[in-house]
């Protein structure tokens, strides 16, 4: 009787080893499940020429729409950022950056997003943009893909973010008849 209980549990722990030689290794993952929402804010429109606009704390551009000359209208749309239904920290230690706005080429710092744009005159003017790093329980959130719009009168144009992006950037040739493009990344968070 003893040898035959033993030769069961000899073969029940056999199948048992071989069970766990052939089952897959349970996965311990690397990347998180996270929920990233860009959720449109505040939308304020402002005479071009001699204009400031500064994100409402914690917002992000996201949109940039012109109609006219340095005369027209200029609308903003900022953003909240959402991570796990939680508001992500837009730093308000901004990075500012001056270019004359004729033939300018303006792209933020790495991970950080537009957040203010002011304009003197026309386009010999000057124009200041602004831009910020983001983080979320102490974590950097970061952007990848980064792209460019494809050229747009800046007469008559609207750049708008696409699904969980931010403006990063913009460059613009000439006066009002000349090309505007937008540099756009999505949003992510770095380990």
């Amino acid at each position: 009787m003893k040898t035959h209980q033993r030769a069961i549990v000899a073969a029940l722990g056999t199948a048992v080893l071989a069970a766990l030689t052939l089952a897959p290794a349970a996965s311990a993952s690397t990347t998180e499940d996270l929920l990233i929402q860009v959720i449109p804010g505040v939308t304020t429109e402002v005479k071009e020429s001699n204009s400031t606009f500064l994100c409402p704390p914690n917002q992000v551009l996201t949109s940039r729409q012109h109609i006219g000359d340095e005369n027209g209208r200029t609308q903003y749309t900022c953003s909240r950022i959402l991570i796990n239904s939680e508001l992500v920290t837009v730093s308000s230690d901004l990075e500012n950056a001056v270019l004359r706005e004729r033939d300018s080429n303006y792209t933020a710092r790495a991970d950080f997003a537009m957040v203010a744009r002011s304009h003197k005159g026309d386009e010999n003017g000057s124009t200041t943009y602004s831009a910020a790093a983001m983080s979320w329980h102490g974590r950097t959130v970061g952007l990848t893909n980064y792209r460019w719009t494809i050229p747009m009168r800046e007469s008559s144009h609207i750049g708008q973010a696409a699904f969980n992006e931010v403006m990063t950037g913009r460059k613009h040739s000439g006066d009002e008849n000349g090309n505007t493009s937008y540099q756009f990344a999505t949003v992510t968070v770095l380990p």
